[in-house]
């Protein structure tokens, strides 16, 4: 198992980064559609790209009960939300809220 996990870790990891981001970006654009506030484009795109990774992880194990990999991806992005999460939250506490659109 570790010598696939190994094999396959890189990729899992590039696709829970880009999942995240994307999550990012569309609860953005959707916000930004939207005309919401400033406020509220900040909170729908943190909201859209910090999905429910301990939920993924459960579903898969419960699924996929004969393949222990099927959690990896839910475990990694578990980690990687966290930081990207503070990254984000940090940048978005710069941005002024007074600043419409």
């Amino acid at each position: 198992m570790r010598r696939r996990f190994f094999s396959t870790g890189a990729l899992v990891f590039v696709v829970v980064i880009l999942h995240n981001l994307l999550g990012y970006l569309c609860g953005f654009l959707i916000g930004k559609a939207l005309h919401l506030p400033v406020t509220k484009i900040k909170a729908l795109s943190i909201e859209v790209g910090m999905q429910n990774s301990g939920l993924a992880t459960s579903l898969a194990g419960t699924a996929f009960p004969d393949m222990a990999m099927a959690t990896v991806p839910g475990a990694v992005f578990s980690v990687w939300h966290n930081i990207s999460g503070a990254v984000l939250a940090s940048f978005y506490r710069r941005w002024e809220n007074d600043k419409e659109q």
